[in-house]
């Protein structure tokens, strides 16, 4: 068996001279391998997912193994957000309904060394806390808890993964607010580094003002 392995955005891969240079010497049905390529990976929709294709070079068969994006890229793709936050202490990108976080531990689970769908789920709501995301307008850590004690057990245990319109509306709302009052403590702590600055380039000069007058004191005294 020979391994080939492939980059491909999910849901979309193309026979582009990438893969045509790596499946061409194979041999093999190339179209029927986008096919199932695409097929395998439709639920990663906009995410370029890994997958391993073992062929066999004397019948022309072939297998294909879809390897699971990481975690924070499929919490990053349901916000519709490039990057995590940097400082997830002070800084919120996004937040999640419960019902957000099964669809992820669903897509997730297949794929992770997780015994049960819980602990994948545990799993997926650790990844939050440490991108700077929000579940159910509440810190990760308080949702864990949360769970602990029973809460959202209807919704893990069907596996619910629809948000209704009106609790999306809420989230939204919720977090425009978040988002605003960020932005009033970035721009607060940017006035102020902005003043510390003009502060040090106004005293420069009267520092070397002042070293100025010392030196011609002196050569008078001398």
């Amino acid at each position: 068996m020979t391994l080939v392995k492939l980059l491909v955005e999910g849901g979309n891969m193309t026979p582009g001279p990438a893969v045509a240079q790596q499946l061409g010497p194979m041999g093999i049905n190339m179209g029927q391998v986008i096919k199932e390529v695409n097929s395998a990976t439709v639920m990663f929709k906009g995410i370029t997912v890994p997958v391993h294709v073992n062929v066999d070079a004397k019948t022309k068969k072939f297998t294909i193994r879809v390897l699971s994006p990481p975690t924070s890229e499929l919490v990053k793709k349901e916000l519709k957000v490039e990057k995590g936050s940097g400082a997830r202490m002070k800084q919120k990108v996004g937040n999640l309904a419960i019902e957000q976080v099964i669809s992820i531990a669903k897509a997730k689970h297949d794929h992770m060394l997780s015994n049960n769908f819980m602990a994948t789920l545990k799993s997926i709501i650790g990844t939050c806390m440490a991108v700077g995301v929000l579940i159910e307008s509440k810190d990760p850590k308080e949702v864990l808890e949360e769970i602990n004690q029973g809460k959202y057990k209807k919704e893990i245990e069907s596996q619910k993964t629809d948000v209704s319109i009106e609790k999306r509306k809420e989230l939204d709302v919720f977090f425009a607010n978040i988002q605003k009052n960020q932005e009033e403590v970035k721009k607060a702590e940017e006035a102020e580094k902005a003043a510390k600055e003009e502060g040090k380039t106004a005293a420069a000069p009267a520092a070397g003002s002042a070293s100025a007058t010392n030196q011609a004191k002196n050569a008078g005294k001398k």
